[in-house]
């Protein structure tokens, strides 16, 4: 790639701020939910306020750790089933602010709760609605004894946000959860990103040159963790500057610290320390100078040009690219441009993947559904989250057509011990071609369905049904096939029904006042 058609392609924003501020920040929370999964009560924890996982899902079963842990987030987990649940999903449904970025972050810690018959963790997927967001795999931090987090961007569709992991072809055992945050970021964070087409999955934040603890809220008012990062063949130094207004809000704490060349020569490092997959990715590289001249730097990503002539102040100053393809390893340098007698420095780095954002099933669709797993007694249990997306992880028994509207057009049921009744808002799933529900326990009247115009097979046999078939769906042009059999259905067989041409119609085992044609 040349230099050139690198700028034309990939877009690289510079943002350097001039305002500087007398006093140290001090942030309020920032608006979050913090839930503690398999926790049964709220608590505090630290001064923050967790709140236990049941009012958020349906499923799974709340565990306790057999392990000592120190914290105690992570002396919890709820764990979901893997038998017989292949490319199932199961989720926690949050309220969100429609159109807002929210930063998620999942915390995972084994703690060997599937038992000595599974000693290492399982291995899942992770999705935000109809997002797949990463695989979880955290057996090499469980070796080390420590926790797993993961963290993405996203912006909710709606006023509910579901995150739900997934039961993948590489899962052994029960999935399970430790933790689960959800903060609202400001608007100015990661802006250069199209929200409406991509969500963000954290690499790698750093705050380079540090050693501490890892910085996060009240440093951060986001709360987002910043990892220190040391390098024993680049020297550390503190820095006495006071940055502020970068639009990503780094935390003033990164730049106290700061990783640079011990002469004017050119500074290379690997970073993220993680081998990358193939794909686009965000980044973020600030700096700071404490030095009362200028310090004028390139940068460039595996020897390709990042930024030309970056000079930087004590002010602060941030690189930006939105779509920046990387494999593998990632190098990192930092060079002095010519001219200048500058010392290369680094002070902190965020890189995300960027992600496709996932479709999401027709609204009305998505209404309809939630009334007819309302009408049931006991639904699929992955019945949470997106019905349709992404298409792996669809409902059990929904078949969706993929396209511009992305519809339900099939709802197969059969066998599935299903008890409660059918709701009449199943006639709003207007591309619905097949429902197949035999076989159940569902009781109550049949629903009138003459609005599912593209109906053309109705399963409803060896149910408890009650009162009268509706004649509306002889109006159904399509329909071929109408099994009604072994039910308590009463009155009269629709003469429509009775005559319609082509029309598979079956009746025994009722009390119907007509003869059945079979």
């Amino acid at each position: 790639m040349t230099e050139s058609s690198s700028m034309i392609s990939l877009l690289i924003l510079l943002l350097i701020i001039s305002q500087c501020l007398s006093q140290s920040l001090h942030f309020s929370p920032p608006k979050s939910i913090s839930i503690n999964c398999g926790e049964t009560v709220r608590s505090t924890i630290n001064g923050k306020e967790w709140l236990p996982d049941k009012a958020f899902t349906t499923v799974g079963t709340p565990k306790k750790i057999t392990i000592p842990v120190l914290d105690p987030t992570l002396s919890t987990v709820r764990s979901f089933p893997y038998l017989n649940n292949r490319h199932n999903k199961f989720c926690f449904d949050i309220f969100s602010y429609r159109g807002a970025k929210h930063m998620v972050r999942t915390t995972y810690f084994y703690g060997g709760v599937n038992g000595a018959a599974s000693p290492s963790p399982p291995v899942f997927d992770q999705i935000v609605d109809g997002t797949f967001w990463s695989v979880v795999n955290t057996t090499e931090d469980f070796d080390k004894g420590v926790a797993s987090y993961y963290e993405g961007v996203f912006v909710a569709k709606g006023n509910t946000m579901s995150v739900c992991l997934g039961v993948g072809e590489y899962t052994d055992s029960d999935p399970f959860i430790s933790a689960l945050e959800i903060v609202i970021l400001g608007d100015s964070l990661y802006n250069s990103t199209n929200f409406d087409k991509h969500a963000l999955r954290l690499i790698s934040r750093h705050s380079f040159g540090y050693s501490g603890p890892i910085v996060r809220y009240p440093d951060d008012e986001f709360d987002r963790f910043w990892e220190p990062f040391q390098k024993t063949s680049l020297p550390a130094k503190k820095n006495d500057v006071l940055v502020s207004g970068l639009w990503n809000h780094p935390p003033s704490k990164i730049f106290d610290t700061v990783m640079q060349s011990k002469k004017s020569e050119p500074m290379e490092f690997h970073w993220p320390p993680t081998s990358l997959p193939s794909s686009n990715y965000y980044i973020a590289l600030y700096f700071a100078n404490d030095q009362s001249s200028s310090r004028v730097l390139s940068v460039s990503v595996n020897g390709i040009t990042y930024f030309k002539k970056l000079n930087v102040t004590k002010d602060g100053a941030a690189v930006f690219t939105t779509q920046w393809p990387l494999s593998g390893a990632t190098n990192i340098t930092v060079t002095p441009v010519s001219g200048w007698n500058s010392v290369p420095s680094i002070n902190g780095g965020e890189i995300f993947q960027v992600l496709p954002v996932g479709n999401k099933t027709h609204t009305g669709d998505v209404i309809a559904l939630e009334r007819v797993k309302k009408s049931f007694h006991n639904h699929p249990i992955d019945w949470s989250g997106d019905p349709c997306f992404p298409p792996e992880y669809s409902w059990t028994g929904i078949k969706c057509s993929l396209g511009s509207r992305n519809r339900v057009v099939s709802l197969n049921l059969t066998s599935m011990g299903l008890t409660g009744s059918l709701s009449p808002k199943i006639a709003r799933l207007t591309a619905l071609t097949d429902i197949w529900l035999g076989n159940n326990s569902l009781s109550g009247s049949i629903p009138d369905l003459g609005k599912l115009r593209m109906l053309e097979k109705l399963h409803l046999e060896d149910n408890q049904f009650s009162g009268e078939i509706s004649s509306s769906l002889g109006n159904i042009t399509g329909l071929h096939e109408l099994f009604l059999q072994n039910n308590n259905l009463t009155g009269q067989i629709p003469s429509m029904l009775l005559t319609k041409p082509g029309l598979d119609l079956r009746t025994s085992g009722n009390n119907l006042e007509s003869l059945s044609p079979s």
